[in-house]
């Protein structure tokens, strides 16, 4: 008990919670980016084209990250490389996408914006794939 008023930083404590970040984050992004990979064909052609390159290719660039990308942060696999993709196109829903929109509109968003972002800067942790490979810390 007396570990939880400490100001000492615990290194397994950062690593479960760096697995418990990844694993939500990833896991809930992962599911958007499934059903959008679902739906593409039908979706496609209605997709939001913020970047100007083409709806089809909008839909793909966000299905890459937020399937692919988030799959990877998941298991802990290339970690710090996938969460770039996903703070761009957290960055761009918040800042092009949905410009301007009430706050209430943008928080998933940035809520994961910033668990991205923490994942970036933080790295995996030692419960990884990234770790067991020693590429992570």
């Amino acid at each position: 008990m007396s570990k939880l008023f400490t100001s000492r930083v615990n290194a397994g404590a950062v690593s479960f919670a760096m697995l418990v970040l990844r694993v939500v984050s990833g896991g809930m992004m992962f599911t958007h980016g499934w059903a959008k990979l679902n739906t593409f064909s039908a979706k496609k052609d209605g997709f939001p084209d913020p970047l100007h390159v083409g709806h089809a290719v909008s839909m793909s660039l966000t299905v890459f990250a937020e399937a692919l990308c988030a799959a990877l942060i998941v298991v802990g696999l290339l970690t710090r490389l996938a969460a770039i993709p996903l703070v761009i196109c957290m960055g761009v829903v918040i800042f092009m996408v949905k410009k301007g929109a009430p706050l209430n509109e943008n928080e998933m968003a940035i809520l994961f914006l910033a668990a991205f972002i923490a994942i970036l800067f933080a790295g995996p942790g030692k419960f990884s794939l990234d770790h067991v490979f020693g590429k992570g810390k």
